[in-house]
């Protein structure tokens, strides 16, 4: 499945689940991952972000797609990574 993560959390969370999302997607811009990965993969990430936002606070939107195929993505402006370029 191809997923969108964005989230608005408070500053003192920023940084700790921006670190977070890196080891699973590609940072596509602020506040904002992407990236292919499985069901079990999902769950493991949203169990993590559980544990570092404040829930009364923070907001985290999630969006799933079946695969990156019916998603057309349109950037005006500077890209800020390639997502060929995953590790």
């Amino acid at each position: 499945m191809y997923v969108i993560i964005v989230y608005d959390v408070s500053v003192e969370r920023v940084s700790k689940i921006c670190q977070y999302l890196r080891r699973y997607l590609n940072w596509v811009q602020n506040s904002v991952f992407e990236g292919e990965i499985g069901k079990a993969v999902l769950e493991e990430i949203k169990i993590g972000i559980k544990g570092i936002i404040d829930e009364h606070e923070d907001s985290v939107r999630i969006y799933i797609l079946p695969n990156e195929r019916p998603l057309k993505r349109e950037v005006i402006g500077t890209e800020k990574v390639e997502l060929g370029n995953v590790i």
